[in-house]
């Protein structure tokens, strides 16, 4: 990670390394916060013949069948009671399936997957040990540790060096290898081995198996739009990077408010479709992403000696090939000695200086890091900058920009962007009040997080104002929220609400905030967003700019705000006005 990751520049937040489950954990707790309500499956009787409450979380439920017709989705759900296997059924009008890499509701939809499958078989261990990690701390603080000696090969993720919390990730060759092959006790002398020494504390908490794919759901919607994959069950990469729980998240904020404007008549189920038309491509492109950076991971042990694709096609050709026809043993037994004669290459008598192969070896590894071709944990430009080229948006008409670049494998910084598609850059602005207090938030702040409501950032102008009271009005008619920042640059604050309330009455839902400039970023607001003043940007709910304008609405405003929120939403502007008229 770079030092810029932590400057809070490009966004209000730093970067972090989380724990899926640590999480879900703070998640659940954010619900309950909420009023959600968690059921265990104990605590609920005789659900088949009554609807659910609103805000409940039925915990120990998994999908085990899904049928539709033209009205609704019933859903079978299994769950445990009192040490019995049961079921209920559940009547919903959409089931979004976020059940994981092995999703159910993927498979009862019957939608494949599309990509690279079994790049790697590995066994995880999660494991404590506060022994290792105050001796990390003290000596070699870090986040991967990639171990390769004459004993063993693994990968150790350091999740918490304080508590001694890790994940250790092993490389696994079934049938060869089976599950037994890692008990407890022998996945605490795999880590003694590659850690070089004994711990005092080990306590293995889990192993799991696990298969590497690098794919995308053929279709994120089928059955009319009421069964929609989000997450791991859309689609599912090779770890480093964070690339599998950021997506997710990107999908469920797109989703989300689609969701919401169907649920309140705002918008027709057909906005749904914008959900795939967005974020596959995003998906499509992580993917090919994650596989470049999982490949220059492996340009690591290459450059030892002990290419992996060696290895999985020697295990390939002893399942599959002429090996096969041999004893289960004698295949275990060929397949052990290949891989001791594989660590025999970083025995310290080859991987030296002195040694002409070793000298040659260590060269090539210190070229790998040295030109930064190693694996890679910061992608800022597909974390923040990736955009949407179509669905629920409106492309700019000059926009040249077409598809964006292919991914390098390389990590590349955020460029703020307001181009339609983009997501809202961050600035801090300080909120314009009467109070002798001065908050300051991100522009990302200004977006609200609880109701569907679209923001339209302007400049002080006149023109702005009254595209200002377009978008209002409009807005009404189309029955959606809208809001309005107007946001003033850095030193002029005297009269400022008493100038915005003046022009923007009778609406009240507008904000004014001035910039607050930072010695790291000196641009004002509009340059960062290369646009002039008389410029305006259309957000919607997921922060995403739906609509702008660089230099001012040429024409009618009105006229622009009904083209704009009709394309958005998916509605026909005349069927507003004609609902409005027949009130």
């Amino acid at each position: 990670m770079q030092p810029q990751d932590f400057e809070q520049v490009v966004s209000p937040a730093s970067v972090a390394h989380f724990s899926q489950y640590k999480l879900i954990s703070l998640l659940l707790k954010e619900l309950e916060n909420l009023s959600f309500k968690l059921c265990m499956s104990n605590e609920l009787e005789g659900l088949n013949h009554r609807p659910f409450q609103e805000r409940q979380l039925l915990m120990g439920h998994e999908c085990v069948s899904i049928k539709a017709n033209d009205d609704f989705i019933s859903v079978t759900a299994s769950f445990l009671k009192d040490g019995k296997r049961m079921e209920r059924n559940i009547r919903c009008n959409i089931i979004v399936g976020t059940d994981g890499a092995g999703s159910t509701v993927r498979k009862l939809a019957g939608i494949d997957m599309r990509g690279k499958r079994d790049l790697q078989k590995l066994v995880s261990v999660h494991f404590s040990s506060r022994d290792l990690g105050k001796y990390l701390l003290s000596e070699r603080p870090g986040m991967l540790f990639f171990i390769f000696n004459t004993e063993a090969i693994g990968v150790l993720v350091a999740h918490d060096l304080k508590q001694g919390e890790f994940v250790l990730q092993i490389p696994f060759y079934p049938p060869q290898q089976n599950l037994e092959d890692f008990s407890p006790e022998i996945c605490e002398e795999l880590i003694f081995k590659l850690v070089g020494r004994e711990l005092s504390d080990i306590n293995v908490i889990d192993i799991k198996p696990w298969v590497m794919h690098a794919e995308v759901a053929e279709k994120f919607i089928s059955c009319g739009n009421r069964i929609i994959l989000a997450g791991d069950a859309a689609h599912r990469f090779p770890p480093a990077g964070g690339f599998g729980m950021n997506t997710g998240i990107q999908d469920s904020h797109n989703l989300a408010w689609k969701i919401a404007s169907v649920v309140k008549g705002i918008a027709p189920s057909s906005i749904l479709h914008t959900y795939e038309t967005e974020r596959r491509p995003i998906a499509i492109f992580n993917t090919e992403l994650s596989i470049q950076n999982f490949k220059a991971a492996m340009t690591v042990p290459a450059a030892l000696g002990l290419d992996p694709t060696v290895a999985n096609s020697v295990h390939q050709v002893i399942n599959e090939g002429v090996g096969s026809i041999l004893p289960s043993g004698l295949q275990r037994a060929i397949l052990d000695g290949i891989f001791t004669i594989g660590r025999a290459q970083l025995s310290e008598s080859l991987l030296n200086e002195k040694n002409p192969l070793g000298s040659s070896r260590l060269a090539n590894l210190r070229r790998i890091f040295e030109e930064g071709k190693s694996l890679q944990l910061q992608f800022p430009a597909e974390d923040l900058g990736f955009r949407y080229l179509e669905g629920a948006l409106i492309p700019d008409t000059d926009d040249a920009l077409g598809a964006p670049e292919g991914p390098t494998g390389r990590r590349r910084d955020y460029v703020p962007s307001v181009d339609p598609g983009s997501r809202l850059p961050h600035m801090n602005v300080a909120i314009l009040s009467n109070s002798s207090s001065e908050v300051t938030i991100s522009t990302l702040d200004l977006i609200s997080g609880d109701k569907i409501e679209f923001l339209l950032i302007i400049a002080p102008a006149d023109s702005s104002y009254h595209l200002a009271h377009a978008a209002f009005k409009v807005a009404e008619e189309f029955k959606v929220s809208a809001r309005v920042c107007v946001l003033w640059p850095a030193g002029s604050v005297k009269q400022v609400e008493a100038g915005s309330k003046a022009l923007l009455t009778p609406w009240e839902n507008y904000i004014d905030v001035v910039e607050v400039k930072k010695s790291s970023n000196p641009s004002s607001w509009w340059d960062l967003c290369q646009m002039t003043d008389k410029g305006a940007i259309l957000v919607r709910p997921d922060e995403h700019v739906a609509w702008r304008v660089k230099s001012g609405v040429v024409g009618d405003p009105i006229t622009e705000m009904r083209r704009v929120f009709s394309a958005t939403l998916g509605v026909k502007p005349h069927n507003r006005r004609d609902q409005e008229a027949d009130r």
